[in-house]
């Protein structure tokens, strides 16, 4: 499968290494440029192009930036992309690191804010799990305790073609719904970065209440805050 990611960070370079050694055609892109990921490519065998190159490079666009770097992409980056293409939100609204933004904190589900601002459907996944689990701890199916991951998004056929991915990792893939309902794997609730099994975590997504939201954000504000001063 031919894969584009926008965003090179600790989760994109992660997919890249992974998807790659699966076999995949990786095309990876970052704000900075292709020269910047020279190092990126040559050690995963991915290649480095634009923004624009990787929106349009295959079946599966990966969107993987600070929630606040959605406000920087071009406007038109999704303009002539053919609509069957699936576009994955990894992304996460820490206000410590990307500034209020109003919607947000107005209760408007992160995932849903980012496909309006790109003018696509997305299908969210990946946001909910640490760059150093989904790096190494990957296992075959059937393995006792194998690693949960939720996946929410509309439509259905682009939400499917995003459990198959998450299972060809190593993990197990939990169907979580359409995209409103993604709000269950945003920061700070029960079913974040826990490396819960397959069981454990639709109890956790099935335990989250939407009024705790602001109290969510704020636990895993503060935990953000804590790594970034230590």
């Amino acid at each position: 499968m031919k894969i584009g990611i926008i965003g090179a960070g600790m989760i994109g370079g992660t997919l890249a290494r992974r998807w790659t050694r699966l076999g995949h055609e990786v095309f990876i892109a970052n704000s900075r440029g292709p020269e910047t990921l020279r190092e990126l490519a040559a050690e995963t065998g991915a290649k480095a192009v634009t923004r624009a190159e990787a929106a349009r490079a295959g079946e599966v666009v990966v969107l993987t930036i600070p929630q606040k770097a959605v406000l920087d992409l071009p406007k038109d980056l999704f303009a002539n992309v053919p609509k069957d293409v699936v576009v994955i939100d990894t992304g996460n609204y820490y206000p410590i690191r990307d500034g209020l933004l109003e919607e947000l904190d107005g209760g408007k589900v992160e995932s849903e804010w980012v496909a309006s601002r790109i003018g696509r459907p997305v299908v969210k996944a990946f946001n909910n799990i640490f760059f150093k689990s989904l790096l190494e701890n990957g296992k075959a199916k059937g393995t006792p305790g194998r690693i949960a991951l939720p996946v929410a998004g509309d439509p259905p056929e682009a939400r499917a073609k995003v459990l198959q991915l998450v299972d060809e990792l190593g993990f197990d893939a939990i169907d979580a719904g359409s995209l409103s309902d993604s709000w269950r794997q945003q920061p700070g609730t029960p079913s974040y970065t826990h490396d819960l099994d397959a069981a454990r975590l639709k109890q956790a997504l099935a335990q989250a209440e939407r009024g705790r939201l602001p109290e969510y954000r704020n636990a895993a504000n503060e935990s953000l805050k804590k790594y970034l001063t230590t």
